[in-house]
């Protein structure tokens, strides 16, 4: 445990995990060889669920607000948390509002320089400045506790555009990583998490992606005796809608705070293989980075 709380910057990448490239994005990849690495089950999607309302339900999991939370704001759930997300989804922002978020429109920040790496270096600096990290710096007063950078707001089609966003995010996460290097103040207070999540289901996602249990235990004759994994259960009891294939791959790195695991490639495969966590519930992911920020219990072990 850190003796000093935690400010926490979450890059996420919606519907973007399919188009990391295993032999380029080498700064996703370098952050997984660095952190603590896991999977975040999700539940199944309605039925002719439109691309918006998946947008919106993703993200209401990543921060636990189902109907019976929605109405309190993250400051009154979370110890008077400051949040502020930059995005370009109008549902997004209207639902980010309701909870209390301050709400940017994406391209006030990502604005064009005159390189790639300027560009993401500038992106980085302005980030971390709304957490309270300036010039290598920790100041005691900081704007917000928590800053969410959505990217891909799921109305792309071509490739090309959304391995533009995968790009985007790599290169911030490299410029992120130089200005908050180990043993540095920012290292030690910074944690970062990057979420990159499959978006729409596509017809072979299920038997590539698969989280549950492997062929050769189900057909075991002991495989009644299994049991649940832990992200299938909630409260001691089953969970009643749990999507066992297609899950957000996330990594987390605070320096001195984050357990380093076995994971060396951003990937489903190196994740499910040698994630520290294993698959954890989506709508664990807000409760675990509040506690780190000491605004929130411990959940779990």
């Amino acid at each position: 445990m850190a003796d000093k709380p935690s400010r926490s910057l979450v890059l996420y990448g919606d519907g973007l995990a399919r188009f990391i490239d295993s032999s380029s994005s080498h700064h996703l990849h370098s952050l997984a060889s660095l952190s603590s690495c896991s999977l975040l089950s999700l539940s199944n999607s309605p039925p002719s669920e439109s691309e918006d309302d998946r947008i919106l339900r993703e993200f209401a999991l990543l921060l636990d607000a189902s109907s019976k939370t929605h109405q309190q704001t993250l400051p009154d759930r979370f110890m008077g948390m400051k949040a502020a997300i930059f995005t370009n989804h109008s549902g997004l922002k209207s639902f980010s509002t309701k909870l209390g978020f301050s709400v940017v429109q994406l391209d006030q920040l990502v604005k064009q320089q005159t390189s790639e790496s300027q560009h993401s270096d500038v992106v980085a600096v302005e980030l971390l400045k709304l957490l309270g990290f300036q010039e290598g710096k920790v100041l005691d007063n900081n704007q917000f506790d928590l800053v969410f950078l959505h990217i891909g707001a799921g109305e792309k089609v071509n490739g090309s555009e959304q391995n533009a966003d995968v790009e985007l995010v790599d290169a911030l996460v490299g410029a992120i990583m130089r200005q908050g290097q180990p043993g540095s103040d920012v290292g030690s207070r910074l944690h970062l998490s990057v979420v990159m999540s499959y978006g729409k289901v596509l017809e072979d996602d299920e038997s590539r992606f698969s989280v549950s249990k492997k062929v050769d235990e189900k057909d075991s004759c002991f495989s009644t005796l299994y049991p649940l994994q832990s992200y299938a259960m909630k409260g001691g009891a089953p969970r009643k809608d749990v999507r066992h294939h297609s899950p957000m791959l996330i990594a987390q790195l605070q320096h001195a705070v984050t357990r380093k695991d076995n994971t060396q490639k951003f990937s489903f495969q190196d994740f499910i293989e040698n994630g520290g966590n294993l698959t954890i519930p989506a709508d664990r992911f807000l409760h675990e980075i509040a506690f780190k920020m000491w605004k929130a219990p411990k959940y779990g072990a």
